[in-house]
């Protein structure tokens, strides 16, 4: 059996198995990579009017938010210029956020995570609804198996003469709808592939920690990442326990990052022994380029890593395209043109397994009515 024959009875069987999965992810794809966008019109509770005031101190908000949540544990502050604060409260059976506004301490919005809408999305798109360690392997091994229809379709789809293959590269819009369908399933999966192909390697790094590890070493020249680790403080008989060190670390991040674009989060620490981490955006759409910064909570003094959370600037090129992966995903890492190209990327991805059914279907009936 000749190569291409081989790749293609591969190509069919798989696409056969997968092409729920693979519609479902490219649909819910779609969903999520205008999520902001969608959200600025949905939400208009997260928006404040005035441009000017000063920002009340994490503590503040933090009782604020505490006396709408009762029995639950604040799990961090985020200020953005021109939104309300978020109080995030987050644990093994709940996820709220309080909006607050910043500068007199209304509360804007309590709103229950768990059943908002792209949430939910979120929740299908990463493991099918299940329990993580049910879900999200069978997600991840749908993506591998997409990987793999993406390359093996561009194996099959190119020709073998360069006549054939100006023809190739353009939808007949002329012909029948049989070959129209094909042009979409071969044309449009040509193009999409490129962009896509990326989607999906983004994926199988949140899925697989295999794939996590063997793409940090392929693209670090064979090192081994440090996985993420807690950061801890000292705690000595001499430790001033009496005043807010959440306060004082996010007058230190002001201070660091005075530009007020730059979105500042202050995270509580869990336990005595917990650090503070401080996390500063200079870009609130992405998350690739954010410092995170750690703090002792009684000396208030910087504890430095080696994990690829730590700061921006002194990041390795690999840590750095670790922290690109999710932007990359939802196709946020280059703003609205990237976003479009995602979009249609997924749009297209959900499709395939639509049209090359409709290929199989019409060649097993033209068989069957052959052979009659």
């Amino acid at each position: 059996m000749k190569f291409k024959k081989i790749i293609g009875f591969i190509h069919l069987w798989l696409g056969l198995v997968s092409g729920l999965l693979v519609l479902f992810l490219g649909l819910t794809g779609c969903m999520l990579v205008f999520q902001r966008e969608i959200e600025t019109v949905t939400n208009p509770f997260q928006y404040i009017k005035e441009r000017s005031g000063t920002d009340m101190l994490p503590s503040a908000l933090k009782t604020i938010a505490e006396k709408q949540l009762p029995g639950k544990h604040p799990h961090s502050i985020l200020y953005q210029e021109g939104k309300a604060a978020q109080a995030i409260f987050y644990g093994d059976e709940y996820y709220d956020i309080v909006y607050i506004h910043p500068y007199t301490g209304a509360v804007q919005k309590v709103k229950n995570m768990n059943r908002d809408f792209f949430r939910i999305v979120i929740g299908g798109h990463y493991n099918l609804w299940l329990p993580v360690s049910i879900g999200q392997p069978i997600i991840a091994s749908a993506t591998l198996v997409f990987l793999f229809m993406m390359i093996s379709g561009i194996v099959l789809w190119w020709p073998k003469n360069k006549a054939a293959r100006k023809q190739r590269f353009k939808i007949k819009l002329n012909a029948r709808w049989r070959r129209k369908n094909y042009d979409l399933h071969n044309v449009l999966g040509f193009y999409m592939s490129w962009i896509a192909i990326f989607i999906a390697i983004s994926g199988l790094v949140m899925g697989f920690q295999w794939f996590a590890k063997s793409f940090y070493y392929a693209t670090s020249g064979g090192k081994q990442m440090t996985p993420y680790y807690e950061s801890v403080s000292k705690k000595t008989k001499q430790s001033d326990t009496t005043f807010s060190a959440a306060d004082a670390v996010y007058a230190k991040m002001r201070a660091f990052y005075p530009d007020r674009s730059t979105s500042i989060e202050i995270h509580f620490p869990v336990s005595d022994t917990s650090a503070i981490e401080g996390a500063a955006n200079p870009d609130p759409g992405t998350y690739w380029r954010a410092d995170y910064r750690y703090f002792d909570q009684y000396s208030l003094k910087e504890i430095d890593v080696t994990h690829p959370y730590g700061r921006f600037a002194g990041a390795k090129t690999a840590d750095k395209i670790v922290r690109m992966n999710y932007d990359v995903h939802v196709g946020s890492i280059g703003g609205l043109p990237t976003k479009i190209l995602a979009f249609c990327a997924s749009l297209v991805a959900a499709s395939l397994p639509v049209t090359g059914f409709l290929i199989w279907w019409g060649r097993r009936k033209k068989a069957v009515s052959t052979s009659v």
